[in-house]
């Protein structure tokens, strides 16, 4: 029996800060079997509107690498650029990933993330529950807040979180954050290329979401200037020997050399992360790197449950902006993980 399946194609644009784009095949399926990704069939878009090709050699080509929602008629296909012959894209930063994760294949493997990914919903660029003059009442209530008089966009919220998880990303939970109009979700995986695909395409995905409300989304580091909290990435990871065997030594060690490769880290993790990198609103100055236990007005906060556990765990960088690109983040991490002197 013929059926018809719905492919929707999701690519990173060529912009500083890049931008989700998309577009829709509609494919002949004679198959009873679920489609898989071998089944899906390079496509490409026009690399002169999205600043990633000239208009006289315009062809950009979508690899598909990662399909969600196999057991639907509906499909998302995460694809990575590439060029006309073959090779990967200048912008193409989850292949710079991939040849980070197959160069150091034995210390890279044992990687676990979790990212926290911050940000707002707005309405005719004002986050929600702000006035059209003034602002509401100050932070303080809104976090994990419950009521109407507290938290606004729930429904999108949890629409999100389900829809995420239909689609088999690994979202592990949701809270409204700080300000007013703020929330977060968080996302973990085991699997590095996994663990940023789902960041991204969840992005997606919540983009999409908040169309129907009438609404948009902003994953900009400072969006609203003033006393309110900025939105931020914070990624969480951990190494096999750091989740293993640990120790202060260990850590120590790692921490020096997040510290000498403090500049490297911040040019990774965000465009306009200085406006939100003030050293208030728990954050450390951008021009400073520091850690602690249970710090998070640190750099990197080492959780105290970790340092109970006679520093076997995980630790948290809390310098990525919520726009970050998580391959980059997950790229300069483990470099600077492993020793990696680049």
């Amino acid at each position: 029996m013929e059926n018809k399946v719905v492919l929707e194609y999701v690519w990173l644009d060529g912009y500083r800060t890049a931008n989700l784009r998309s577009k829709i095949k509609v494919m002949k399926w004679t198959s009873d079997a679920p489609m898989q990704l071998e089944d899906i069939p390079e496509w490409n878009f026009d690399g002169s509107s999205t600043r990633q090709a000239p208009g006289d050699e315009s062809e950009c080509i979508l690899k598909p690498v990662r399909l969600y929602g196999v057991h639907t008629e509906r499909l998302m296909v995460l694809c990575e650029v590439m060029n006309p012959d073959g090779t990967p894209h200048r912008t193409n930063h989850r292949a710079n990933l991939r040849e980070t994760l197959g160069r150091y294949y034995n210390r890279a493997k044992g990687f676990w993330w979790g990212f926290e990914q911050e940000y707002f919903i707005t309405k005719d660029f004002k986050p929600l529950g702000f006035p059209k003059r003034g602002y509401p009442k100050p932070q303080g209530l809104y976090y994990c807040g419950v009521g109407g008089n507290q938290v606004v966009g729930r429904d999108l919220v949890m629409q999100h979180m389900w829809s995420c998880l239909d689609y088999g990303m690994d979202i592990t939970g949701v809270n409204a954050e700080v300000a007013v109009g703020q929330w977060e979700y968080q996302c973990f995986n085991d699997d590095t290329l996994k663990a940023c695909d789902d960041l991204w395409m969840s992005r997606y995905l919540l983009y999409k979401i908040a169309e129907d409300y009438g609404w948009d989304i902003t994953i900009t580091p400072k969006p609203v200037e003033g006393d309110w909290n900025g939105s931020g990435c914070h990624t969480n990871f951990s190494t096999e020997e750091m989740r293993t065997t640990g120790g202060i030594s260990y850590l120590e060690s790692l921490m020096s050399r997040f510290a000498t490769k403090h500049h490297s880290h911040i040019e990774a993790y965000g465009e306009g992360n200085e406006n939100r990198l003030t050293g208030d609103h728990e954050t450390q100055r951008i021009d400073k790197f520091s850690w602690g236990v249970g710090d998070r007005g640190a750099s990197v906060r080492v959780p105290n449950a970790m340092a109970q556990n006679d520093y076997v765990g995980y630790i948290e960088d809390r310098r990525p902006a919520g726009n970050c690109d998580p391959y980059k983040v997950a790229a300069i991490i483990i470099r600077t993980t492993i020793g990696d002197p680049v």
